[in-house]
Formats: C-alpha cells, structure tokens, sequence
C-alpha cells in the first residue's frame, strides 16, 4: 500500500490508537467445494495478516478468523465468526478488520452497513487489498457503502446467471439433478427409457 492510500489530507489513517489493540484478517470461501478445491485463495486471504505487520500491528496481535468457511455472505446467520467481529468491535477490541475484499465479510446490505456503523462508533479501520479505509471519513465512507452494495448486486447477478443455465438445460432434458447422499449415478443404458440414468445404492 502507499503513503497515499494511509493518509488523507496529511492525516495519518493507522495510528498507535489502531495499533495498540487487535487486528482480525477475516478468511472466508462461500462453499464447502470451494474450501475443498480452492486452497490457493485461502492462501492469498492469509497472506494480506503481512499488510498488518507492516502497518505496525505484532504477529501476537493479528487474529486470523476462519470459523465462517465454506458459508456465504449472502446472511449472516450461522456465521459464527462475524458475529464474534462485531462484538469485539463493539468491546472496543478491535483496531483494524482486514479481508482480502470487502465482499469476504458481506454480501448483503443489512449485515454490511451494520459493520461499517459500529467501525465507526469504536474507530476501527477496515482494510482490504485496495487500500485502508476510516469510517470516520465521510469519503471513506462513502466508497465502502458503494463496494457493499455492488457485492451484493453481483451476488444478485451470478444468482440470475445460475437460474437461467438450468432453465435451459431442463428445456433442452439435459438437467441432471443431484442425488441423496449414498446413491450414485452410473452411466444410461440401452433399453431404459430416453434420458432416464441408472441410479444404484453405494
């Protein structure tokens, strides 16, 4: 990060008032097969706790979060670790929250602007890869409010795109639902009927 993206009209963002309490670097892939397969962004998610470091926080500090793996942020229910973030916040615990992107902490607009209020309440800084951001800084503000909701609307988005693909893979007979767990699927056999698979016990 630059001296730019740390200061805004000469004021210094991270002060020994941030650096003097926790940094949390919160980890978090929306699926089970994503945490299974792509072990490359839990990597880059991790790797952002050395912008912590270099902003003056200790290794002892930094706290990395990854209880809400393999759940999305389109909720906040069952993710046990935001809701641990925001009661840290709110004890005055905490002086930084970092992600890899904004929309790792939420993909909606309720839990999102209820995160950024109580950050600026307590004075904790929000941090991702594009830069440090102060709540208490109308401009700052302003930007992560728009990052929420565009988060959102490409959660939106990619839900449309989903929907559409099975409406014409159903018009076309080519949808393939997937099975109670303890069934497999083999391959279609001659003499069962079109587009009917065979479909056995483990």
């Amino acid at each position: 990060m630059t001296t730019t993206e740390l200061t805004i009209n000469g004021h210094t963002k991270v002060t020994p008032h941030h650096t003097q309490r926790v940094a949390y670097v919160y980890i978090r892939q929306s699926s089970p097969g994503q945490v299974l397969h792509h072990k490359e962004s839990q990597i880059n998610q991790a790797r952002i706790a050395d912008y912590a470091i270099a902003l003056g926080w200790t290794t002892d500090q930094i706290r990395i979060l990854t209880s809400d793996q393999g759940l999305t942020g389109a909720t906040s229910q069952a993710r046990d670790g935001f809701h641990e973030l925001i009661s840290e916040v709110t004890l005055g615990q905490v002086g930084i929250i970092f992600g890899y992107e904004v929309s790792r902490l939420a993909r909606n607009n309720a839990d999102w602007h209820r995160l950024l209020e109580i950050a600026a309440v307590f004075d904790t800084l929000i941090g991702d890869f594009d830069g440090i951001y102060d709540l208490c800084l109308f401009n700052d503000r302003l930007l992560l409010g728009l990052k929420g909701t565009m988060s959102e609307a490409e959660l939106h988005l990619l839900r449309i795109r989903l929907d559409e693909g099975r409406a014409r893979q159903l018009e076309r007979g080519e949808y393939r639902q997937g099975l109670p767990t303890g069934l497999i699927r083999h391959r279609w056999r001659r003499g069962q009927g079109p587009g009917w698979p065979t479909v056995s016990g483990m």
